[in-house]
């Protein structure tokens, strides 16, 4: 490499390259770090050098040199990347490495229109010279790869047009901390915002995209997750579809229950006229949904609902099938399908499934949710009845032709609405649950609005965030991060706008939370458990006890402090009901560890003084937040010991965690043998979690004869994930990348993953 060759700087002066320079920086994000070789890097990045680079591309050069060595025996290239990235970033950001004082900055992105200008109003300068203290920007170095590309592309505050960022890690995660405390009493919020800036800088919390992105912007709409029920008349159908394109442009993923729509052919205006059935409304909710692109840092995304039973079942199940013309199809949602007990016994006895159009068959649809019983007494009346129209389908054709979709697409999702609302913090007399999300894993009442202004309609928002379980010591821990994460979240729901009534109204009242978790697969090998042998199962038991457990205690605290939630009345919890008292008891054969909190003294609290939240748990994929956190994905083992993630960067490379010294204790997807195990962890995940799971089911053709997987295969899954009381199932994932939904957008593009 020449010495001689010309660089062009950022203010366009030239002069000639610096290479002793260049080595100084590679050497500084060298230090400490393993099995990582700086004149390797040079070497790489050198020979890409040409006459009058900018300075600025060298350094993406030399970062993409670094990023290219990551590999399983070299892991800790991916800090090197990162650390020069970072370099690189807070140049842009702040035209020097050093961040600035964090008043000053404050100041100059508030008048630029970049952050909220409550932030002033809301703190003195003597108190952002106290948050300055807090800073740990040393923290940004503990960043991967990965996480550093992801925050730079979606995260950090910036011109998406331009390319501009104007911020650095650091200062994400205090400002959002001075945002979500700052109503807190002046006595008491700075000391929050320290321990809470502590816990998410140090990666023990993960917070979901809408949050990172837009708190302390002047969007104020952060909830990952939006519920929208549609009723089967116009004026409701279209405020669903206004309400779908008010909420898809500010980053929310879209669950859209549209199960009350009648059937093709069904006799409208007294007959003056018939149906034209499901397919035409959901291409219209399809329109809204790709209507916007959430301000660049997604696309749009919905998973639409419908039972089983549906008259139309037959043609709604085909909807995302590449067979078929676009009459016919509907091909840019995904789909879940609903399910309860009837449906399940018709098939194990080798029964008839009866299919109806909700509109021909009074109080079955609701029965369906409200009241396992009523619906079964319902269902075989209206069976009987010669008068109501109808179709006769084996169980076994039906379920069979579910489970190649969902097998051929990936993207055919199932609902247990028996369970969902069996064991549910809701009453399902009051508060039914009817629908899911775009990723499976929320369970929150709706009701169907029938204008944009019904102020009776319901619209249901969850507010996700996650615990890190490959950060925990001991689980004593999750007391405190159980305290933090529930009063940040519980703030943001006051904090945040909300474009549409019925969904504020509903928030408000209910003031509904999902806090999950991420890196199970690396707390499970750091622990010497594994997902395949039911070694996780106890290890899994006590997890998520403590989780729901001291959650619950920190809501409680809560409403002693504020008061709990308007609407508790309608929630089990008020009548003293837990999870642990409502799961399925068949568990107990799989998993018969005790219970080791004091369930009873927190039943007696909860009865005296509520709970500020209706819900505190839901189980998300995180497949974007994780990456930040450098921790594998929600509850899902790994594909690799090397993970590739495919981003709008390109392509990156995320190492497990602690690989040097739990190599040979993951347990990989494609290396466990059936999904039995799983799915008995995510039962036991399920006694304790007060909404739903974000589940997978996984298959290896090539283990099967011919290379096929059998749809009995399918069916055993799916029958034993309801004996365990799973709720929800997401992706069906193939090995061979059929119905492989890992590197789609998917949850992500919907904002539902956090």
């Amino acid at each position: 490499m020449k010495n001689n060759i010309s660089v062009t700087k950022r203010d366009g002066r030239t002069e000639s390259i610096d290479l002793d320079k260049i080595h100084k920086v590679i050497e500084w994000a060298a230090k400490g770090l393993d099995n990582v070789s700086v004149s390797e890097v040079e070497l790489k990045s050198h020979i890409q050098f040409f006459e009058g680079i900018k300075t600025e591309d060298i350094h993406e050069t030399l970062i993409k040199s670094a990023a290219d060595l990551i590999s399983q025996d070299t892991p800790d290239y991916q800090y090197l990347a990162a650390r020069l990235n970072i370099f690189h970033l807070r140049k842009k950001a702040f035209g020097k490495f050093e961040p600035p004082r964090l008043f000053d900055h404050v100041v100059k992105m508030v008048d630029a229109g970049r952050y909220d200008k409550h932030l002033l109003e809301d703190y003195t300068e003597e108190e952002f010279d106290q948050m300055n203290s807090y800073l740990a920007h040393e923290r940004d170095m503990d960043f991967s790869y990965a996480a550093v590309k992801q925050l730079e592309g979606k995260y950090l505050v910036q011109n998406r047009v331009t390319g501009e960022i104007y911020e650095s890690p650091q200062i994400l995660y205090i400002l959002i901390g001075a945002c979500l405390f700052a109503s807190y009493d002046k006595e008491r919020r700075l000391d929050f915002i320290k321990r809470f800036y502590d816990a998410v800088s140090k990666f023990k919390l993960s917070l979901p995209t809408p949050i990172m992105a837009g708190v302390r912007t002047p969007t104020r709409q952060f909830s990952s997750c939006v519920l929208i029920e549609t009723g089967d008349s116009l004026d409701s159908i279209n405020a669903t579809a206004s309400s779908i394109v008010k909420y898809v442009s500010q980053r929310a993923g879209i669950g859209i229950n549209a199960g009350r729509i009648r059937a093709l052919g069904s006799p409208i205006r007294g007959g003056e006229a018939f149906h034209t059935g499901c397919i035409p409304f959901y291409k219209h909710f399809q329109t809204a949904v790709k209507s916007c692109s959430q301000g660049g840092v997604r696309g749009g995304a919905a998973t639409l609902f419908y039972p089983l039973w549906h008259l139309e079942v037959e043609s709604l199940l085909v909807l995302k099938n590449n067979r078929g013309v676009e009459e016919n199809r509907v091909r840019h949602m995904d789909y879940g399908v609903q399910f309860n007990r009837l449906m399940y016994q018709r098939l194990i006895k080798g029964g008839n499934i009866t299919l109806f159009s909700p509109s021909d068959v009074p109080g079955l649809y609701d029965a369906f949710f409200e009241d396992q019983e009523k619906f079964e007494e319902l269902y075989v009346k209206y069976e009987a009845d010669d008068s109501i129209r109808k179709k006769t389908v084996p169980a076994i054709e039906l379920f069979s032709l579910f489970a190649q979709e969902r097998a051929s697409t990936g993207r055919i999702y199932l609902q247990n609405v028996d369970h969902c609302n069996t064991h549910s913090p809701f009453n399902p007399e009051h508060a039914p649950i009817r629908q899911s999300n775009l990723c499976l894993e929320i369970a929150l009442p709706t009701k169907p609005l029938n204008s944009v202004d019904d102020e009776d309609g319901e619209i249901a928002l969850c507010t996700l965030a996650a615990f890190n379980l490959g950060t925990l010591e001991n689980l004593d821990e999750l007391e405190e991060l159980s305290d933090l994460i529930v009063r940040a979240l519980d703030s943001l729901l006051s904090y945040q706008d909300y474009p549409i009534k019925a969904a504020e109204i509903a928030s408000l009242s209910r003031r509904t939370l999902g806090v999950g978790v991420i890196n199970y697969a690396y707390y499970l090998a750091k622990n010497y458990k594994r997902y395949s042998d039911g070694s996780a199962n106890r290890l899994t038991h006590k997890t998520f006890e403590a989780i729901q457990y001291y959650l619950l205690k920190a809501s409680n605290n809560l409403a002693k402090e504020q008061g709990a939630c308007e609407k508790f009345n309608e929630t089990t919890y008020s009548q003293g009901i837990l999870p642990i008292d409502t799961y399925r008891k068949e568990l107990d054969d799989i998993c018969d560890e005790p219970l080791h909190l004091n369930w009873e003294a927190l039943r007696e609290e909860i009865k005296t003084h509520g709970l500020r939240n209706s819900t505190l748990t839901a189980l998300m994929p995180s497949e974007t937040s994780s990456q930040i956190s450098n921790a594998t994905n929600g509850i899902e083992p790994p594909r690799g010991l090397i993970s590739i993630k495919a981003s709008k960067d390109g392509i990156l490379k995320q190492v497990v965690p602690d690989i040097d010294n739990h190599r040979h204790e993951y347990e990989l997807l494609w290396d466990i043998p059936s999904n039995d195990g799983y799915l008995q962890a995510v039962g036991i995940m399920q006694k304790f979690v007060d909404q739903a799971i974000s589940a997978n089911t996984n298959y290896d053709p090539s283990k099967f004869t011919d290379g096929k997987v059998p749809v009995k295969t399918i069916l055993k899954d799916i029958l034993n994930a309801y004996k365990l009381g799973v709720k929800t199932l997401y992706y069906h994932n193939t090995r061979d990348g059929a119905g492989d939904g890992s590197n789609d957008e998917g949850c992500e593009g919907g904002a539902c993953k956090i």
